[in-house]
């Protein structure tokens, strides 16, 4: 059985520009249709006809696909599906269950073997071998399973850089597209690893990392296939990110197959993607961006499209690779074109999807005492110039114009706010109204009457 490996998307803020409206109706039904064959095994149709676009294995699987990506289901070609299928992305057949592939292929022998048969010229040799060897580790951390490298003959897994047809039948595509692709626990070709030297590699963030490309790939070469949650390894697309790469659920999955290390390593995963619709969920920032809204929470921030029917969830490091991985607070000031980030003492400013130069900065720049040490909460009122910026139970009015703080602040949110909780976890104003969100409670605010109009749960900002 053949499983092809990652095929990863750098800089998700490039799809938001996709010039997706330009193509041809038919053009689009090609490209769903190539991709539904590729990914979901939809059978060969009539080349983009109106008769295969409305044909009920077409929409069924466009229905498959919106579900394990989480879009709204209504197979239908909208404008959220097109985009998702526009992306570059993994080569794995996408499943509908979460674990490993199917008859539950594993090692048999808790000691794997490994071979490097070549090295890409995009780095020192040394720099590979450190990648892969901290690639095998982070799946030993979580498991039985012991790595050892051999300097020749056969290994189980057998690592090698190599450019479209390259011995397997299964061709690289040159630059972008398929960065690299793995086969599951087998004999002869079983666990072998392959990446795609068209692509430029890296150690860190400026091009494809190896080590996070390579840990998912051993995760295809141990077993696993692809993981539903965007905050997985295993997930289809890819982000560049630090620290330990592992979410819970991909360490529930490969201890599914082997179980947990018995040397009792203590790891630390990442969190698993939260869920729009939990009814407890609270935000930490919110702030609108060129017409459309992005809400921060955790490490993943969900963008509102005023075309698209439901909100898309991304980490924010897959497109603000210089950000940190926690917002505190976020607003935009139309007039410059700018968005600006919060996060502890510090302040990020944005163009768009670019970070303005000169930037982070410390938040008592404008103008905040040495005491703030965290901003919760911050919003652009375009009626009046100013930027509302909280504080546990206060708040500072800023002035966009004169670049200072006004005079008799801060004051309380309590009594400038009647009705609204002590403390304000993220804050944006839409169509003459300021919606305040304080845990999983939202306080839809009158500026102009000083009043809350009503009350409902956060989530219901992302149609829950």
């Amino acid at each position: 059985m053949e499983i092809t490996g990652l095929l990863l998307l750098v800089v998700v803020a490039q799809s938001f520009a996709m010039p997706l409206s330009s193509l041809e109706e038919t053009d689009k039904w090609l490209l769903a249709e190539k991709y539904l064959r590729r990914f979901y095994n939809l059978r060969a149709g009539l080349q983009g006809t109106k008769t295969h676009r409305s044909s009920d294995a077409m929409q069924a699987k466009i229905r498959e696909m919106q579900s394990f990506f989480n879009l709204q289901v209504t197979g239908s070609l909208d404008a959220n599906t097109l985009e998702l299928m526009s992306m570059a992305r993994c080569g794995v057949p996408d499943v509908g269950e979460y674990n490993h592939f199917p008859r539950h292929l594993k090692w048999q022998n808790t000691n794997v073997t490994f071979r490097i048969v070549n090295y890409t010229p995009d780095l020192k040799k040394a720099d590979v071998d450190r990648a892969i060897r901290n690639a095998f580790n982070i799946w030993a951390d979580v498991t039985p399973l012991t790595f050892k490298k051999l300097p020749e003959g056969k290994a189980d897994i057998m690592i090698a850089f190599g450019t479209k047809e390259h011995g397997d039948f299964n061709p690289f595509d040159g630059p972008d597209g398929l960065l690299a692709h793995a086969y599951p626990p087998g004999r002869d070709i079983g666990g072998d690893t392959h990446f795609d030297e068209d692509e430029h590699w890296s150690k860190d963030s400026d091009a494809y990392n190896l080590f996070l490309v390579a840990t998912h790939e051993f995760g295809h070469a141990l077993g696993l296939s692809h993981s539903t949650d965007p905050g997985a390894l295993m997930y289809p697309v890819y982000s560049y990110s630090q620290g330990y790469p592992l979410s819970e659920d991909d360490i529930t999955g490969i201890q599914a197959l082997y179980g947990p290390n018995p040397r009792h390593r203590k790891v630390k995963p990442k969190p698993d993607a939260p869920n729009k619709c939990d009814p407890m969920l609270s935000f930490d920032a919110v702030t609108e961006l060129r017409g459309e809204t992005i809400i921060f929470k955790d490490r993943f921030y969900w963008r509102l499209h005023p075309q698209f029917a439901e909100p898309e969830q991304t980490l924010i490091k897959s497109t603000w690779p210089s950000l940190p991985n926690k917002v505190d607070a976020a607003y935009e000031y139309p007039e410059k074109d700018m968005v600006f980030i919060f996060s502890g003492i510090r302040m990020w400013a944005l163009n768009g999807y670019n970070l303005v130069e000169g930037y982070p900065k410390y938040i008592h720049k404008l103008g905040l005492p040495k005491t703030v040490r965290t901003v919760d909460a911050a919003v652009y009122i375009p009626d009046t110039g100013k930027t509302l910026l909280f504080s546990e139970e206060h708040y500072w009015s800023y002035d966009e114009k004169t670049n200072t703080m006004d005079s008799g602040f801060p004051r309380s949110i309590e009594m400038d706010f009647p009705g609204m909780a002590e403390e304000v976890d993220a804050a944006v104003y839409q169509y003459g109204y300021l919606h305040f969100f304080h845990e999983h409670t939202q306080f839809e605010y009158s500026y102009s009457a000083r009043k809350v109009i009503q009350i409902v749960r956060t989530n219901s900002f992302l149609n829950c």
